[in-house]
């Protein structure tokens, strides 16, 4: 059984790494590079490189991850670095072979989809294991040597692209790119977290007894019960109260569902969400389409 599913887990490895590729060489050769448009991270040093200099894009490409690939396999592991190495050999040669054609000359939409493409690309390499894109991996090592976080890192060598292109390429190429590059990051997101990216609610009321009932009941939520104290007020701070501080995990599309849920019994519960960027094990909702 547990050969099945490595198998399985292989295939689907192979599905989504396959489709990233093809998705990001369409970005490349049917919006960006026609239109001279750049993103960031390595494919935006790619890219600005092969403008100024004219280098073939699918060559730089390797190039310019290969430093990157070695990093990764200190930084993440070895099977990371090899199959990153594998996607980007396999990028370079989708751009220089598969004949993709130019869909528009229209600017707006070569930001738009253009990067709506690239992103889908890398985000589902990323579900499939492996970086089409080196740029996280140079983040984490110079995380080690720095204070700044990882954000900063990417963002700072981004805004050093984006400064190039606008002295080389004029003020509005470099603002369209930086669209691209904002539509890039927000499909990666999404094509990563998905809709089912999960949410932590936590639930102060002074009815909580009801509202873990419904929860657990109605719901069908796995919950953590904290204890805790409420009350404090400005007017009355030496009066407390002990009460429950109820905590679950959902679904974003079930956020709303929760709290109309949760006013029901107490209008003037507390609520407040944050975003959890992974969650496993627990009493949590499974996918769609495999219930």
């Amino acid at each position: 059984m547990k050969h099945k599913v490595n198998i399985s887990q292989t295939i689907q490895d192979i599905i989504y790494t396959v489709l990233g590729i093809l998705s990001s060489g369409f970005a490349l050769k049917s919006f960006l590079v026609p239109n001279e448009f750049l993103d960031g991270g390595v494919t935006g040093i790619s890219l600005l490189i092969h403008e100024i200099w004219h280098f073939n894009l699918s060559i730089v490409i390797v190039l310019a991850n290969i430093p990157l690939i070695i990093m990764g396999a200190f930084q993440v592991n070895k099977r990371f670095a090899l199959k990153s190495l594998v996607t980007v050999i396999g990028l370079a040669l989708c751009f220089a072979f598969v004949p993709y054609h130019e869909v528009t000359h229209d600017k707006l939409l070569v930001s738009l989809f253009g990067g709506f493409f690239l992103g889908l690309g890398a985000g589902l390499c990323m579900r499939g294991g492996c970086a089409v894109d080196g740029i996280e991996v140079l983040a984490l090592y110079t995380l080690k040597r720095s204070s700044l976080s990882v954000s900063e890192i990417i963002l700072g060598i981004n805004v050093i692209i984006f400064l190039v292109a606008a002295v080389h390429f004029g003020l509005q190429t470099a603002l369209y790119s930086m669209l691209t590059y904002y539509a890039a990051s927000r499909t990666l997101d999404y094509v990563i977290e998905g809709l089912e990216e999960y949410t932590g609610v936590t639930i102060i009321s002074g009815l909580s007894d009801d509202i873990k009932r419904k929860l657990v009941m109605e719901l069908g939520r796995g919950i953590t019960v904290y204890k805790g104290e409420r009350g404090y007020l400005k007017d009355s701070f030496d009066i407390s109260y002990d009460c429950d501080i109820i905590f679950t995990v959902i679904t974003r599309l079930e956020v709303r569902k929760l709290t109309h849920l949760v006013h029901e019994v107490d209008p003037r519960a507390f609520i407040f969400t944050n975003t959890i960027k992974e969650a496993a094990g627990g009493v949590l909702k499974r996918k769609a389409g495999k219930h």
